[in-house]
């Protein structure tokens, strides 16, 4: 194998701060060295694998944390390869849970598994990527290669995970077939010959079963790339949509601004690391200028203008951050509001407010009528004073509470 030049190695190094930026751990990092020389020697790029359960098709920011970090992979000129879990669905991966997940069908593995790709390649790459079924191979085993399999590894290795151990102490019940999901997961490592693995911290005994099941098939064992798990908008709890403190990738431009400017002042430079394709050296940067002094809602301002336009059209971003700065810092009528088109007959505000029901503006009748009372709404800049409210005009703009809009035009 030829030796690199000063000028391959500076990239090498390059590489591995940009691959470093936002990880939790790297297993380990001069593998990872090795391996970039060699693809450098060899001119090939790095196999990154991804594995996804088709079980959560719905993606926020917190699961982009690992999308990003591929896409910077192969920017840096690398393969991704994204292992659809169709045939490891059926068995339901436990991590986490402490009760067998119930396995799911096929048609739903393929909706998802439609529904998913369509969202990732939102974020990555598609002509830098392939994307694979492990059905394809796992589904091909014959029982004595499945004992084989089975026979890389100890039950006391397979109780080492938090949630088998846990209930193994409980004395809730463990289905034999679960202790196969990782090791059905590692060999998908060896099949596709996978250089890097990432994953969230929550995956590592999964990617490390595939590491060792490459090493003990004569495979060259892959890098473990383990990205953290994002907080909230709560600066706690994880990011989720059961806990409300989520940031959706498809939600409208104004409100995924609003979202950003909400979080916690110390978890914006962890956002721009995490969420963000910004270089490690601009990062960097920020630091030292939150250090010495500079506003942090200016640096949220930065924040929220980038991730809005990794998910939107500069013009849309744009408009966004006009809205924010109207609505929530000068307290004007914001330009763009959503619209509901309603009969001029349905004239009065009890008429109109199943129509606000019905497009998700108010949670309830009774809320929005107790807000009314309280005077909390206002039609084109007026305080409405009771519910018996009767309108002539064709266009109406209503600020419900402070900071929601809605544009009602009466056909």
């Amino acid at each position: 194998m030829r030796s690199i030049n000063k000028e391959e190695q500076q990239d090498i190094e390059e590489q591995i701060k940009i691959i470093r930026k936002g990880a939790a751990e790297i297993i380990s990092e001069e593998d990872l060295r090795e391996k970039l020389v060699a693809a450098k020697v060899k001119n090939r790029p790095l196999i990154v694998k991804l594995g996804l359960d088709p079980s959560a098709p719905d993606i926020h920011l917190g699961h982009t944390v690992v999308l990003r970090k591929i896409k910077q992979l192969q920017e840096l000129g690398h393969q991704a390869v994204i292992i659809i879990g169709d045939f490891t669905a059926k068995i339901g991966d436990p991590t986490g849970k402490s009760k067998t997940r119930k396995p799911l069908s096929e048609e739903e593995v393929r909706m998802n598994a439609e529904t998913y790709t369509d969202q990732i390649f939102k974020i990555i790459d598609p002509t830098k990527a392939t994307v694979r079924f492990n059905s394809e191979w796992l589904s091909k085993l014959n029982f004595e290669e499945v004992i084989q399999l089975a026979s890389s590894t100890t039950v006391a290795r397979l109780l080492e995970r938090d949630d088998f151990q846990g209930r193994f102490r409980r004395n809730e019940s463990i289905g034999l077939h679960e202790f196969f999901y990782p090791l059905m997961q590692a060999y998908d490592s060896v099949e596709i010959e996978a250089d890097i693995e990432l994953g969230g911290t929550d995956q590592t005994f999964n990617i490390l079963m595939g590491r060792n099941l490459q090493s003990s098939m004569g495979k060259s064992r892959q890098i473990a790339l383990f990205m953290p798990i994002l907080e909230g908008l709560d600066g706690v709890e994880k990011m989720s949509k059961s806990l409300g403190n989520y940031i959706g990738i498809f939600e409208p431009a104004e409100v995924m601004f609003k979202k950003v400017m909400e979080i916690p002042d110390h978890l914006i430079l962890r956002y721009f690391e995490l969420v963000t394709d910004e270089h490690p050296d601009r990062i960097a940067e920020l630091k030292t200028q939150m250090e010495e002094g500079r506003n942090p809602r200016d640096l949220k301002l930065e924040l929220a203008r980038i991730i809005t336009n990794l998910y939107h059209s500069e013009a849309e971003a744009m408009k966004a951050e006009e809205y924010f700065h109207a609505v929530f810092q000068r307290g004007e009528i914001p330009e763009h509001m959503p619209e509901i088109k309603i009969p001029a007959a349905s004239n009065t505000l009890m008429d109109i407010i199943p129509f606000l029901l019905k497009h998700g503006i108010i949670p309830s009748g009774s809320e929005f009528r107790r807000l009314v009372k309280q005077g909390g709404v206002q039609v084109n800049l007026k305080k409405l004073e009771t519910v018996d409210e009767i309108f002539t005009e064709e266009q109406l703009v209503m600020r419900i509470g402070k900071k929601k809009f809605v544009r009602i035009i009466f056909v």
